[in-house]
């Protein structure tokens, strides 16, 4: 499910960077969201609408 604002996009790719280990970060919402969701779920919401992952 693809994030429905690009606020929420933006803090689903943040915490997405957080759990990769890319980013620190000071905010303790982006690492809430992070340690709550899976890597493959913050991926889904960081997709824009309309676009899809081909599959092998």
């Amino acid at each position: 499910m693809p994030a429905k604002s690009e606020k929420q996009r933006r803090l689903m790719g943040a915490a997405l960077a957080y759990k990769r280990g890319e980013s620190d970060t000071s905010s303790e919402e982006i690492r809430k969201v992070a340690h709550s969701m899976s890597e493959a779920e913050l991926e889904d919401f960081v997709s824009k609408p309309g676009s899809k992952k081909k599959k092998k």
